[in-house]
């Protein structure tokens, strides 16, 4: 897999300190190494990408070498400290690995690293195949070393997750770093900073002229159709031209930012026309449209400006463009039915629904917000619960939340959070919340894991990354730290425990808090089955239209239709036999 080959290939060069935080399609990179548990390194799951790059910042000032790893929208988070780390530079390699994800398939936004890059003046490298990204992780490590700076290697989905046989060396230990060596260079003042951006501007000078002449971009063919590419859109024309790779010549652009623009201008002048395949930001074409050089790509309306390309779209616009006859084609396929439709929902027995449906039960008659967040309980905003209004970002939904409040007071805004994105984003916003005096209920569900990206651990679980056994953070007692003097622990899946405490907390004004615990049923054994008494169901459908459990369906009976449950699918929470009017679904243990 393409992250396993950037952990692969960063254990090679020598990685002493990996920090990260887990986000598709990036996370396996992190677990490679920690999985390998390899002598001499450090590995950890941190809080949020800021302090992920912090702790690989902080690794890199004492001499070594450190990479920290994240998804497109983590770099949001980690831009403080990365554009200052930049300004100040490192002295052992410092790599930031950044998986954008084109679709986008798990994320919010189709952001482009690359761009990111440029702005904040970080060399990126690119990958189109998972054996170059275990090259370009080695050659991050070494450039970023020898120049002192970090450096950005920046993955893309389908890369991440293709796989790939690739030579890897037998691990060595890491020599140990020399240490923290005191520097008045590590303090960055404004005078600091005004002189290293002048110092980077020429260091942008001097790499796009290396990245032209050191063969990492490459131009191959000596056909007049250019085409140039990126990432795994060169592997998609590869596909696309094969068997007519006379009538072409392609630069590949592996090394991004700086631009390598001689390369670039020996490219352009042996070809009668460009054709420019990226997917993101139309990041290459507009550097060679602002080097003179008039191409056919995203800008001009002939490639998509959103969304995943592929060998057989970048076939069918070579053809369009150029009259070029490929051989790769969509197959038409005999006309088949369509599938019915399966939208994503939570899991039979997950916690959070019964969260969302007490709320849901406990403020029936009352004009309330849901405001959600990032993770499974997105999946809350899918009928029948219907109870996320809203997602912008993690952490985002407690702070909003307050925004509502101070416009209108006669509303109760819930802001669901889950416990790992509380960790990494929420607790600012409690406070927040509670120095502005907002009148808000923090609705935390904490199933005891980072579910949706692989279950990983966090400040609330008592493991680290590497298995060590550490006292857990409390989220009571952070939230009383904080000034929140009312908090209440319910078990979600207990309706009689958690909408008295719903109604209670709706009822108080300020910041108060409900924690609804119970753990994510991936990582807890099957509690039991629940069986329906079909003499008792009346066929209401109160099971399936309140709750959309998937464990439940009907079936059609010689007594009408009788509610029927899915025994590899149910867990036995039990939370069915509550909302059930006849409470006829027993669960056996």
């Amino acid at each position: 897999m393409g992250n396993e080959a950037v952990a692969c290939g960063a254990l090679a060069a020598g990685v002493q300190v990996v920090a990260g935080y887990p986000g598709t399609p990036s996370t396996e990179a992190l677990e490679t190494i920690a999985k390998r548990k390899p002598d001499g390194v450090y590995v950890e799951w941190s809080i949020n990408e800021k302090a992920g790059a912090e702790v690989a910042a902080g690794a890199a000032y004492a001499g070594a070498r450190s990479m920290v790893t994240m998804k497109q929208m983590g770099l949001n988070v980690a831009s403080d400290p990365i554009m200052c780390v930049n300004y100040v530079g490192v002295k052992g390699g410092m790599v930031i690995y950044v998986a954008d994800d084109p679709g986008p398939i798990s994320s919010q936004t189709e952001q482009d690293t690359r761009s990111w890059g440029q702005f904040a003046k970080i060399p990126v490298l690119d990958c189109t195949s998972p054996e170059q990204a275990f090259e370009q992780v080695q050659y991050a490590f070494e450039l970023s070393e020898a120049k002192g700076m970090p450096v950005i290697l920046r993955s893309t989905t389908r890369v991440c997750h293709a796989c790939a046989v690739v030579d890897v060396p037998a691990f060595v230990p890491p020599e140990p770093a020399e240490g923290f060596v005191k520097d008045k260079k590590w303090v960055i003042f404004p005078g600091l900073s005004y002189q290293n951006k002048k110092k980077i501007f020429a260091r942008e000078t001097a790499l796009a002229k290396t990245f032209s002449e050191n063969g990492k971009n490459t131009i191959v063919g000596t056909g007049k159709i250019g085409i140039a590419c990126g990432g795994i859109s060169a592997a998609y024309t590869a596909d696309a031209i094969k068997g007519h790779a006379d009538q072409f010549t392609v630069f590949t652009v592996n090394t991004p930012y700086p631009f390598p623009i001689q390369a670039a201008r020996q490219f352009a002048d042996q070809v009668d026309s460009v054709l420019v395949f990226e997917e993101l930001d139309p990041y290459i074409e507009d550097h060679l449209l602002a080097m003179g050089v008039d191409v056919i790509g995203k800008r001009s309306g002939a490639v998509p400006e959103a969304g995943e390309l592929s060998a057989v779209a970048v076939a069918g616009i070579i053809e369009k463009q150029t009259g070029v006859a490929l051989d790769l084609h969509s197959v038409d396929l005999p006309e088949a039915p369509a599938l019915p439709v399966r939208p994503p929902v939570l899991c039979a027995g997950c916690p959070h629904r019964g969260a969302f449906y007490a709320v849901k039960r406990a403020m029936r008659g009352r004009k309330i917000v849901a405001l959600g967040d990032i993770g499974c309980y997105t999946l809350g905003n899918a009928m029948p619960l219907d109870m996320v209004d809203t997602c912008l970002c993690m952490g985002a939904g407690v702070t909003m939340a307050q925004g509502m409040n101070h416009v209108d007071p006669s509303t109760v805004n819930f802001a669901f959070v889950g416990d790992s994105t509380f960790f990494a984003s929420g607790i600012t916003g409690a406070i927040n919340g509670v120095y502005n005096q907002a009148d808000i209920v923090l609705a935390i569900l904490d199933n005891s894991t980072t579910a949706m990206t692989g279950h990983q651990p966090h400040p609330g679980t008592g493991v680290t990354m590497m298995g060590e056994r550490v006292a857990p953070v409390s989220i009571e007692s952070v939230l009383r730290g904080a000034g929140v003097t009312s908090v209440r622990t319910v078990d979600p899946l207990n309706l009689d425990e958690a909408i008295p405490a719903i109604q209670a907390a709706a009822d108080e004004k300020g910041v108060r808090a409900i924690i609804f615990k119970s753990p994510c049923i991936a990582i807890v054994p099957k509690q039991g089955i629940a069986e329906v008494d079909q003499d008792a169901c009346i066929g209401c459908k109160r099971c399936i239209n309140e709750l959309g459990c998937p464990a439940i369906t009907m079936m059609e009976t010689e007594n009408g239709q009788k509610a029927v449950i899915d025994p590899a699918l149910c867990t036995g929470c039990g939370l069915c036999n509550q909302v059930c009017p006849k409470h006829c679904m027993e669960v056996k243990r």
